[in-house]
């Protein structure tokens, strides 16, 4: 009996969810400021701000629209400013996390560092929906409005068969499987041409939106506004909630924190910029869009902008580069998500939480390649063959959630490191990230109780896989025993 008792407390430590990985061990593993884990930091500021912009601008405003508008009607602007809200507040916490854990691991890291591994191991886990849901609509957005542009520019269109999934009558959608492999294809390259390709994707898409604005703001009728918010209240909640789908991406940027330079500085300075910039030009497109033909008309059209420009301007050249802007947008929206989804599995790989392949950086073009090849692989799966309207929902909640947990970890390191460097601090704190935290709980409620039992139920998984897989893999595991004296392991 004497000897199993050993054998009984370390089980107990290394089952104890309280492990927690201390922002300094973190910025250790990583290389901290100086380039490590075979990643070079060659992305500037401005690139790191197209970047972001390159992964929010894309589906959700060029596929998204018509949903939002199908919820809230003319009203929809004030669920765009809603939604804008909430992130503004979880983005100040975002800044503040990003440019003290510069670090590829995003929130998950955050969490890593504040909250504990199961719940780490549960935002890691709400990300791969989150940018594996993103990353394969965002794909079949681009399928769609690919179409668009092969019919104005050539009169021809892809078959169905070839251009759909099953539940949409056709057998696979074979362009949103190419948009995610030529993806990968640049991103195995290297992170200087991927950031060079999504800048110069994000000044194009930029352009042609407010081309966009001024079409439809030359036809705009004060008439089209009334009723304004028809729905009431809730309906501008609904699309609040539908249109926080178009603003996901933003999280992206922290998972460049190994490979931007001054990173302290640079990714609190480019998260704020990009939700500024989005917001603004959200709800100008969605103005535009509604003020030149009306709610009903924009509502429930996959491809509202170009249907816009068509009737206004009376010819489909116009319809043709505005779907020319969202294939280049889309393509962007896929390569930086992508490119965020595998640097957070490499920093849960370097932690142990998923296997080691993960991890590992090619000295040639120092990025994850079997990684990325990977992620290219699953997210091509439901892309091609999967009707993903069923799940936004959601990834909605999962996203919230994760903000929430962000905002979270801002409020516990401020108390338990308070000396940790800061380069930008959250204003007005507590309260940001408490209105921050309440704004998603408000979100959240707006789902309804049939996607709070599908949240419930997808958390429940992965708490099983970090049972089965994670926690017995964990890197801290194998120091839980002797690791009382050491930051990186003390308890929650």
């Amino acid at each position: 009996m004497t000897p199993s008792a050993p054998r009984s407390t370390t089980r107990w430590r290394i089952a104890s969810p309280q492990r927690i990985k201390s922002p300094q061990q973190l910025l250790a593993e990583s290389g901290a400021d100086l380039e490590g884990h075979g990643l070079r930091r060659t992305m500037g500021l401005f690139q790191l701000v197209c970047f972001g912009i390159g992964a929010i601008v894309g589906t959700g405003i060029f596929v998204g629209l018509s949903d939002s508008v199908a919820k809230a009607g003319p009203a929809v602007v004030v669920s765009f400013v809603l939604a804008a809200i909430t992130c503004v507040f979880t983005a100040f916490s975002f800044a503040e996390l990003g440019g003290a854990i510069p670090v590829s691991g995003s929130s998950y890291s955050f969490a890593y560092a504040s909250l504990g591994e199961r719940t780490a191991f549960l935002v890691g886990w709400c990300l791969l929906l989150e940018y594996g849901v993103s990353v394969s609509a965002v794909a079949v957005g681009w399928s769609q409005y690919l179409n668009e542009l092969l019919d104005s520019l050539v009169g021809w269109r892809l078959p169905a068969v070839l251009s759909a999934g099953p539940a949409d009558g056709g057998a696979v959608n074979l362009p949103a499987v190419v948009v995610i492999l030529l993806a990968a294809t640049l991103l195995v390259r290297g992170v200087r041409e991927s950031a060079r390709a999504t800048a110069a994707m994000a000044i194009l898409k930029i352009g042609i939106l407010i081309v966009f604005c001024a079409i439809g703001f030359s036809a705009f009728q004060d008439g089209n506004l009334s009723p304004f918010a028809g729905a009431g209240l809730d309906g501008i909640t609904a699309g609040a909630s539908v249109a926080f789908f178009s603003y996901i991406g933003f999280d992206a940027i922290t998972t460049a924190g190994e490979e931007v330079k001054n990173p302290r500085r640079n990714i609190p300075i480019a998260i704020l910029v990009c939700i500024g910039v989005v917001t603004l030009l959200y709800c100008a497109v969605a103005l535009a869009a509604i003020g030149a033909l009306g709610a009903d008309a924009v509502a429930g059209r996959p491809a509202a902008l170009s249907v816009v420009v068509d009737q206004v301007t009376g010819s489909s050249v116009g319809g043709g580069i505005i779907a020319f802007g969202a294939v280049v947008a889309i393509a962007s929206v896929v390569l930086a998500v992508m490119y965020g989804q595998t640097r957070i599995l490499m920093s849960m790989s370097r932690d142990g939480l998923v296997p080691r392949v993960f991890e590992r950086v090619s000295p040639k073009s120092a990025t994850p390649v079997a990684n990325t090849w990977i992620v290219a692989a699953v997210f091509a799966v439901p892309a091609a063959f999967v009707p993903l309207d069923v799940v936004v929902n959601l990834t909605t909640i999962g996203t919230l959630a994760i903000m929430v947990a962000v905002n979270l970890a801002v409020m516990v390191l401020r108390r338990r490191d308070p000396e940790l460097p800061r380069s930008f601090r959250v204003p007005l704190f507590p309260l940001s990230p408490v209105l921050g935290i309440g704004f998603c709980l408000y979100l959240i409620w707006g789902t309804g109780w049939t996607t709070w039992v599908q949240f419930a139920a997808f958390l429940a998984v992965g708490s099983l896989v970090y049972a089965g897989y994670g926690r017995r893999h964990s890197r801290l595991a194998v120091t839980a025993p002797s690791a009382d004296a050491e930051p990186g392991s003390r308890g929650a």
